[in-house]
């Protein structure tokens, strides 16, 4: 069964910066695409970045371009260094992963993400 964990979260002053985590098991498959998606509230899940284990290619947002990246250690983890937060960042922010590449799906939509993490919320202050 898969699991994905998240961890990196916490409170920060705008401007600051934060380090997101995602450690994942279980995979059948190598191949994957894991993605960063936040959430406020009861609002629908954004998508943020996404990054595929055997690509290089990366996906992100518009709203968080520059200021965000995703990287991967293996198939199994994948992380997100937010810098240069705004207090419009503040969300809780979830882990997901399909067993397909990001290119071969629509990869800011959340109904092609079969496995999702609890979320770490992320709080960014004036």
């Amino acid at each position: 069964q898969v699991r994905l964990v998240e961890s990196g979260g916490g409170s920060v002053q705008a401007g600051g910066s934060l380090r997101l985590s995602c450690v994942g098991s279980g995979f059948p498959d190598s191949r994957n695409c894991m993605a960063w998606f936040r959430q406020v509230g009861g609002k629908e899940r954004e998508a943020v970045a996404c990054m595929s284990s055997t690509s290089t290619w990366k996906y992100y947002t518009d709203s968080i371009k520059g200021r965000f990246t995703i990287s991967r250690d293996n198939a199994e983890t994948v992380y997100l260094q937010m810098n240069s937060l705004k207090p419009e960042d503040t969300a809780m922010y979830y882990c997901a992963a399909v067993d397909q590449l990001c290119a071969t799906i629509s990869r800011f939509n959340e109904l092609e993400y079969t496995y999702w993490g609890q979320g770490t919320q992320v709080t960014v202050s004036t």
